[in-house]
């Protein structure tokens, strides 16, 4: 097999990557990842240099890893500051690290590609190989996969990378025939907080409307533009996405896309983004001209997850962080992502910090147990596996 580094994805072609990528995973899509290299979202001066590792076998595409030049840890949502802060006090350099992660998309997926009719077991090696020798070669510090799949788990801690546990709340679909039987499914409390709410949007004259596929038209791109603007603001925050961004992904995604939109007196006020493919939903942007009551939890939330009900999605990622989502039928769900740390001093210090992270973790997950939003225990979310890790040298 062999083995070359890219640094753009029109370099390969748009079939051989995307048979690679598996079937629920819209972040992996060739057309996402070029589309951000296009509009300048990623590459110089962004922090995020691409240099995708591409695998080969008798002139196939049998494997790949879609890997970054980092120079800051911005738009990763796995915190590592610390990290590079302990680095600069020991006079040694963080940065430039290697990274492997979907920019500013935490977002969880296959890292390690493997083509379905390639071996797996052995491309998966190659491919770590190859990345270490890329480690070397770039002068990086340390090498990152974020947002890991559980499957892979295990051939990262066989690999000897330090496995950090992180959290998101997830809302996962066992079958509902519709948005009453999932109420239903509710604590008292929750259900009629839930419905409160919905009542709120709804005598605020707020109309509501599902985008997405054919429906889509350039100004819806301008109009969510505005949206995502707003929130950029208000949080005081990084536009990592540009313009142009959106107008491409609409149209190169369009049958992915799903835009949630909401309207008052004939004039949109605010709008969601998610995207769909397979048996997954993503929740990613929002955004408002002016403050509703609960029109955020109606748009992020129970929109989508009526949607997720009418089209048999088994689950959604309404995206990073927030507790709020607990008491509206999310679930804490373990997210992981997989380190190597060259220098053995600071590998030692990292491996037991992730430790200590893991056991924190495993608390707070004992506390959403004992206030999880549904009648039936059995909709609890589990208990995370004990903190384990190892150092190999």
């Amino acid at each position: 097999m062999d083995a070359r580094v890219i640094d753009g994805l029109d370099q390969v072609s748009p079939e051989s990557w995307n048979a690679l990528i598996g079937s629920n995973f819209p972040f992996l899509e060739h057309d996402f990842l070029r589309t951000l290299e296009e509009t300048r979202c990623v590459g110089a001066d962004t922090g995020w240099l691409p240099q995708h590792l591409l695998l080969h076998d008798k002139g196939q595409l049998v494997g790949a890893v879609p890997l970054y030049l980092k120079t800051d840890s911005y738009g990763e949502y796995i915190f590592d500051w610390e990290w590079a802060n302990a680095y600069q006090r020991h006079g040694l350099p963080y940065y430039p690290k290697l990274t492997c992660a979907i920019p500013y998309t935490p977002a969880t997926g296959p890292r390690l590609l493997v083509h379905p009719k390639a071996p797996e077991v052995q491309v998966q090696a190659r491919l770590l190989e190859e990345v270490h020798t890329l480690l070397d070669s770039s002068l990086s510090s340390s090498l990152h996969f974020l947002f890991i799949p559980e499957s892979e788990v295990p051939v990262f801690k066989e690999a000897g990378f330090i496995i950090r546990h992180s959290y998101q709340f997830h809302w996962k679909n066992p079958g509902y025939a519709d948005f009453a039987e999932f109420l239903d499914a509710l604590k008292g409390r929750r259900r009629k907080e839930i419905l409160r709410e919905r009542r709120q949007v709804r005598e605020q004259r707020l109309e509501i409307s599902w985008i997405r596929g054919d429906s889509l038209k350039r100004w819806h791109t301008d109009l969510f533009y505005r949206f995502y603007q707003t929130t950029i603001h208000h949080k005081w925050a990084n536009a990592y996405l540009t313009r142009g961004f959106f107008h491409k992904v609409f149209e190169r995604m369009a049958s992915q896309v799903l835009l949630v939109l909401a309207m008052q007196d004939g004039e949109y006020v605010a709008g969601t983004l998610n995207f769909h493919k397979g048996n997954r939903l993503y929740g990613r942007y929002w955004g408002c001209t002016q403050e509703f009551r609960s029109l955020h939890f109606e748009l992020c939330y129970y929109q989508t997850i009526e949607y997720a009900i009418q089209n048999g999605i088994e689950l959604f990622e309404a995206g990073a962080q927030g507790p709020h989502k607990l008491q509206r039928g999310f679930l804490p769900s373990l997210t992981y992502s997989a380190h190597w740390i060259s220098d053995p001093v600071f590998r030692k210090a990292i491996s037991e910090y992730s430790a200590r992270e893991q056991q924190a973790i495993a608390t707070g997950f004992a506390e959403a147990e004992e206030g999880h939003p549904y009648r039936n225990a059995a909709s609890s979310p589990p208990a995370p596996p004990q903190p384990v890790y190892s150092i190999k040298s």
